[in-house]
C-alpha cells in the first residue's frame, strides 16, 4: 500500500445500525420552542426507536464538488427539549461509517464509567500485543485523562481501544441505545474493524447475524470479534489490510465493519452528549475540555466572525470516507449541531477534503442562523 493509502487509514495527528436507509423527507418544518408545543408523531416508535429524522428543508448544495455518498445534518437545538428548531439536511437517515468520529462516544461512556466508581481517573495503562492498534501510540503508563486527551485531540486508536474496552464494549454501545439510535453501532474498538475488513476474523467472517444483531446478541457478537482482533499485532493487521485495499476494496464491507450511525441519529447523540450528558460537574468539564481539543472550531466561519463561544468535535476519515461532527454555543446564546458524511469518494486519502466539507457545513450554518432567508423556499409538504 502507498504512504498515501495507510495515511488514509491511519488518520492524521487532527482526526483521525443497520436497517435500510429511510427515504429522506424535504420541506421545512420550524418547531416550537415553547415546552408545552407538542408534535404531530411522538419521536420514537413502540419500539423506542428515534424516529426518521421531521421534514426540513434540504441543505444547500456544497459549495465545492464532493464525490461519493453525502450525508448532513445541520440543526439548532432547544436547550430545553432538545428537539430541532430550525434544520436543513440531505440523506438524513442513511447510514454512513462513522471513522473515529464515534470516539467521543467513548469519552462519554468512560466520564460516565468514573462517575459510577467502577473506573479510576488514576489508572494506567501500558501497551501490549494485544491492545495495540494501528499508527501511533500512548507511552506505557499512560493515565486515564492522557488516553481521553490523545483519543480525541489526535485520534489515537490504541488509546481509543484501551480506553473502550476498559469502559466495556457494552457501556459505549449503551450510549446509542439509552437515546433510541436503534441505527447507530459504536461498540467495536478500531482494531477491531480493520481484523474484521481484512478477513481475520473468523467470528465476522462466519456469520450473517452480526449487522441486524442487537441487544445480547449484538454483545456477543461483538466480545468474539474483539477477541479475534487481540490475537494479531498491529502490523501484522496492517500488511493483511494493505493486502485488501490493493486486491480486493469493497466499499460494502464498510458498513458492516465499521461502527456507523445516521447523521440524523448522530446528531441528536451529539445534542445530548452537550446539552443533557447526565455527568458530575468534573466529569462535564473533563468532556467539555477535551471535546475542545477535537477539530472543527477553526475551520468554522463563525469562529471567524468571532460569534463562537465554545465548540465540541469531532471528525474522522478512512478509506474513500470522511466524517465531521460538531457542537457550536454561539455568543448570542444559540446551540448548534452538525454532522458530515462522505462515503465512497473518489479520493482514496479523503483529509484534502476538509476544506470542502467545512464550506458545505458552513453554508448550512448560514442558512440554519438565518442568515440567507432567500435560500429557504417554500417547505415541502413531509
Amino acid at each position: 500500500m502507498t504512504l498515501l493509502r495507510r495515511a488514509a487509514l491511519l488518520g492524521p495527528a487532527l482526526l483521525i445500525a443497520c436497517a435500510q436507509p429511510a427515504p429522506q423527507r424535504e420541506g421545512h418544518v420550524t418547531l416550537q420552542r415553547e415546552r408545552h408545543a407538542v408534535q404531530a408523531d411522538p419521536l420514537r416508535d413502540e419500539r423506542g426507536c428515534l424516529r426518521a429524522a421531521p421534514a426540513v428543508q434540504k441543505a444547500p448544495a456544497p459549495p465545492h464538488a464532493l464525490s461519493g455518498r453525502l450525508g448532513l445534518w445541520v440543526a439548532e437545538v432547544d436547550p430545553v427539549t432538545l428537539r430541532p428548531v430550525r434544520a436543513v439536511a440531505t440523506n438524513p437517515d442513511s447510514s454512513f461509517p462513522l471513522a473515529s468520529t464515534y470516539k467521543q462516544a467513548v469519552l462519554w461512556a468512560l466520564l460516565r464509567e468514573i462517575d459510577a466508581g467502577r473506573v479510576q481517573p488514576t489508572e494506567r495503562f501500558d501497551v501490549t500485543r494485544q491492545n495495540q492498534s494501528l499508527g501511533s501510540y500512548p507511552f506505557d503508563h499512560s493515565d486515564v485523562r492522557t488516553l481521553t486527551a490523545r483519543m480525541i485531540h489526535n485520534s489515537d486508536n490504541t488509546a481509543t481501544d484501551i480506553l473502550h474496552r476498559r469502559a466495556g464494549l457494552g457501556a459505549v454501545q449503551d450510549v446509542a441505545d439509552r437515546l433510541g439510535l436503534c441505527r447507530t453501532r459504536l461498540i467495536l474498538p478500531t482494531k477491531d474493524w480493520w481484523v474484521a475488513q481484512s478477513g481475520l476474523s473468523a467470528t465476522f467472517s462466519g456469520t450473517a447475524r452480526w449487522n441486524d444483531a442487537r441487544g445480547e446478541e449484538q454483545r456477543r457478537l461483538a466480545a468474539l470479534i474483539d477477541h479475534d482482533a487481540q490475537q494479531y499485532r498491529a502490523d501484522y493487521v496492517q500488511r493483511r489490510l494493505d493486502a485488501y485495499f490493493d486486491e480486493r476494496a469493497d466499499n460494502s464491507l464498510d458498513v458492516q465493519a465499521y461502527n456507523l450511525s445516521t447523521p440524523y441519529e448522530f446528531g441528536t447523540l451529539v445534542a445530548q452528549e452537550f446539552l443533557r450528558p447526565d455527568l458530575s460537574a468534573s466529569s462535564r468539564r473533563w468532556q467539555r475540555e477535551v471535546m475542545a481539543t477535537g477539530f472543527g472550531r477553526s475551520a468554522l466561519t463563525l469562529t471567524h466572525q468571532k460569534r463562537v463561544k465554545y465548540v465540541g468535535a469531532k471528525g474522522g476519515n478512512g478509506w474513500q470516507l470522511l466524517t465531521y461532527s460538531g457542537y457550536v454555543e454561539t455568543t448570542d446564546g444559540r446551540h448548534l449541531v452538525y454532522v458530515f458524511m462522505q462515503h465512497g469518494a473518489d479520493q482514496t486519502y479523503t483529509m484534502p477534503n476538509t476544506r470542502r466539507a467545512f464550506a458545505w457545513i458552513n453554508a448550512a450554518l448560514k442558512v440554519v442562523l438565518g442568515g440567507d432567508r432567500a435560500s429557504m423556499g417554500a417547505p415541502t409538504p413531509p
